[in-house]
């Protein structure tokens, strides 16, 4: 069935239908340090639908309570941000939030890769004896030590250099037990060799990618390679594919329903890519909502050889402002 451009008829049957809309942040919500045009005014309208009854949430997650600051949940419509740039802390992207005048949303509410990356190696019973070497930002490197895991690596070792040199041996901490790639400005051949050393030489090393993205809205402008090329150059090396906690994978569902309650049929995920934003709602059950205000346009969307189609297609989030006022 062809993706359906979101009327004032068929929006007001999907808001009634959803309990949560998710959001992408990178083309979605703002073009590198740029607020998309309305995006303030739409979400306050969103929240203002939420009633202030809440309920308690039970998390079956193997994770403590401290991970989050609240189990309570406004039931209506309810906001989250899930993006799958690493570079960023969800704290630090509260600050991107509260700097672009969004001052409503709060940690809580943002799912960030970085995040799921230190909560997969949680989930997951990581020794924390064992170490993570971190080819990416500084986000994920506040992850996962607010996880209580050690990282090494990261923004460090930006300047550092490999040295071809006869009869000499590149060195490598012998207790990471995980490497983690994400988006990182700063790559090198220096953490390219200190990734792959860990990967094929320390015993069950685990190789996790934040995620595959190809391209991302880095600046307002233009695209950037995304963190797909660093993984790709990764996969390249140790010969091993990677395990990607980010969009379109399914981890990042999986915490967003025990951590808010609600059925993925009673979702909506909007976001600007197909391959990653509209996929993972689709394999999750979500409903799906493309916003062409990012790295999909239209003639991408309804080009015959595309075959990922989300149940709506708009131009930007600020739409859902005029259709909601549509009589």
């Amino acid at each position: 069935m062809a993706p359906k451009l979101l009327s004032s008829t068929n929006f007001k049957s999907l808001f009634n239908s959803v309990d949560t809309f998710l959001f992408d942040c990178d083309g979605v919500i703002w073009k590198g340090d740029t607020l998309i045009d309305g995006v303030s005014h739409t979400l306050d309208l969103l929240r203002s639908k939420a009633s202030s009854l809440s309920h308690s949430v039970s998390l079956s997650l193997s994770l403590s309570d401290s991970d989050f600051d609240f189990v309570t949940l406004l039931q209506g419509k309810n906001i989250v941000f899930v993006t799958n740039n690493s570079m960023k802390s969800r704290r630090q992207y509260a600050e991107k939030f509260r700097s672009l005048g969004l001052t409503s949303v709060t940690q809580d509410e943002i799912f960030s890769s970085s995040f799921a990356a230190a909560m997969y190696l949680k989930a997951n019973n990581f020794p924390k004896d064992k170490k993570v070497y971190v080819i990416g930002g500084e986000g994920i490197l506040e992850e996962l030590h607010l996880a209580g895991f050690t990282g090494l690596g990261g923004p460090e070792d930006g300047e550092k250099k490999a040295q071809w040199k006869s009869n000499s041996l590149f060195q490598h901490d012998k207790t990471v037990g995980a490497v983690v790639v994400g988006l990182d400005p700063n790559i090198n051949y220096y953490k390219l060799q200190y990734g792959t050393l860990c990967v094929r030489e320390n015993p069950g090393c685990l190789f996790i990618a934040t995620n595959r993205d190809a391209v991302g809205h880095m600046t307002d402008l233009q695209e950037w390679p995304g963190a797909g090329c660093m993984v790709a150059a990764m996969c390249g090396s140790t010969e091993r594919e990677s395990i990607v906690v980010g969009k379109p994978a399914t981890f990042m569902m999986d915490f967003l329903i025990q951590k808010f309650g609600t059925e993925t049929s009673r979702m909506c995920m909007v976001g600007d890519r197909l391959d990653t934003d509209v996929l993972f709602g689709q394999n999750a059950g979500c409903k799906t909502l493309l916003v062409l205000s990012g790295c999909t346009s239209e003639s991408n969307l309804l080009d015959e050889n595309n075959k990922i189609e989300p149940d709506y297609y708009t131009s930007m989030v600020s739409d859902i402002t005029k259709l909601m006022d549509s009589p």
